[in-house]
């Protein structure tokens, strides 16, 4: 099974993973990195490498980050960079992808971060409603 890390500014990493829980179940694996107020790199370094041995060495790692170009996300294209065989990011988590990450991680890292790209523009929808046709008179109100 895939490792994941959901990387955030704040608390929102740790709060995508809670409520994505509420949905999926209590998931294994899974460790968070927020980067708060008085982080800098050195500090958000030592997290991700806290993070990384809460989970199993041999296991691939997606990681998940909020924001392109973040400090999340640019101390975790670090930890990709000494391992890219076995490590992926990806930036603009939400709470879709990371439920779909969570049902998808039985496959390859390969194949999971192709999945998270081939539905990631279906995560963020807008709501419209129809205009009424010509044929809408109303009798349902």
């Amino acid at each position: 099974m895939i490792s994941i890390i959901v990387a955030s500014h704040g608390g929102l990493a740790s709060a995508l993973v809670k409520t994505s829980e509420m949905i999926a179940g209590k998931q294994d694996q899974v460790a968070t990195v927020g980067l708060e107020p008085s982080d800098g790199v050195e500090s958000l370094s030592v997290k991700f490498a806290s993070a990384q041995k809460k989970l199993p060495q041999d296991a691939d790692t997606l990681i998940l980050a909020d924001l392109w170009g973040g400090s999340p996300f640019n101390v975790a294209a670090g930890v990709v960079a000494n391992d890219p065989k076995h490590t992926a990011l990806i930036a603009g988590v939400n709470l879709s992808i990371l439920l779909e990450a969570f049902m998808s991680r039985q496959s390859s890292l390969d194949e999971l971060v192709r999945h998270i790209h081939e539905i990631s523009d279906d995560s963020i929808r807008q709501f419209t409603i129809a205009p009424p046709t010509d044929n809408d008179l109303g009798d349902d109100l």
